[in-house]
């Protein structure tokens, strides 16, 4: 599988305010799904790496909001690693609606412990990681 991910999103009522335009946090739901997405289409199991008391969680964010997105749009979330670490991983994400670039960001991840302690990424990641040249 390729390290870019394309996933598909709709905007639902429910994501939009009064006006009909995306809410601002609907956006990180919209990159949370695409980001799990991805992990699973990379064969990682992440139920399976939590009863071995393994996780990812989000780190930092670093976002931009370029356009609206409104109801009823077909969107495409778009999920690429840019740099890694043995037990971190960068990626850019991007929405858009056709051509058009509505929001970007720039996710850390980071993998620990259920404890919160440290935790080298799993070989899938890894392997990943090797390829965008991160990963020593």
């Amino acid at each position: 599988m390729s390290a870019t991910h394309s996933f598909p999103v709709t905007v639902y009522y429910e994501d939009t305010d009064l006006g009909g335009i995306v809410y601002h946090a609907n956006y990180l739901k919209f990159i949370e799904r695409a980001r799990s997405d991805w992990v699973r289409g990379l064969g990682i199991d992440q139920n399976a790496l939590r009863a071995q008391g393994i996780v990812f969680a989000v780190h930092r964010i670093e976002a931009d909001f370029l356009a609206p997105a409104h109801l009823d749009d077909r969107l495409t979330v778009w999920t690429r690693p840019e740099q890694a670490t043995p037990a971190r991983m960068v990626l850019d994400q991007q929405v858009l609606r056709g051509q058009a670039v509505l929001f970007r960001a720039r996710a850390t991840l980071v993998c620990m412990t259920v404890q919160g302690r440290p935790r080298r990424l799993p070989p899938e990641l890894a392997h990943i990681g090797a390829k965008i040249g991160g990963i020593a």
